[in-house]
């Protein structure tokens, strides 16, 4: 489906700054990078088009997680993340090192993936999981430090 299609059937309207920014989600899809924040995703745009303001990217970017066209993510400490990958149970792990951020699918398979002890009456349709840890480039710079400290 087009991004144009996508947009229509959420009843959005199609606008060319709408269209970058589906367009520079979903190519990011995927990539070590594929969480991205809003600089980067303006950063982007601008290279598509001549011109869009920080606050028009920050507009699209709410109106397209509105309507579920995106997910954001915010690691405590990071600034908010996009990403396409919507409408799935997957979960995030982030480096505490460098901040990359890759996708987990759930263990489980089905939403919300985890039973609170005490659901106090709502009705649970999803549940949030950041892994936190080193990636592998992390770790490795911490070995390296390591033998570096030793006494030769």
């Amino acid at each position: 489906m087009s991004g144009e299609d996508l947009l229509r059937a959420r009843g959005l309207r199609v606008t060319r700054p709408r269209l970058a920014v589906l367009e520079v989600l979903e190519a990011s899809r995927g990539q070590a990078q594929g969480h991205l924040d809003v600089d980067q995703i303006a950063a982007r745009v601008r290279a598509r088009l001549d011109t869009v303001s920080t606050q028009a990217v920050y507009d699209v970017l709410s109106a397209l997680s509105r309507a579920g066209l995106a997910r954001r993510i915010e690691p405590a400490g990071s600034p908010a993340r996009y990403e396409s990958r919507v409408g799935d149970n997957h979960h995030h792990i982030v480096c505490r090192g460098c901040g990359e951020i890759a996708d987990v699918d759930c263990a489980v398979g089905d939403a919300p993936c985890l039973t609170p002890s005490q659901a106090h009456g709502f009705v649970l349709d999803e549940a949030e999981v950041t892994f936190w840890g080193l990636c592998p480039a992390c770790q490795q710079r911490l070995a390296d430090d390591t033998v570096e400290d030793l006494p030769s």
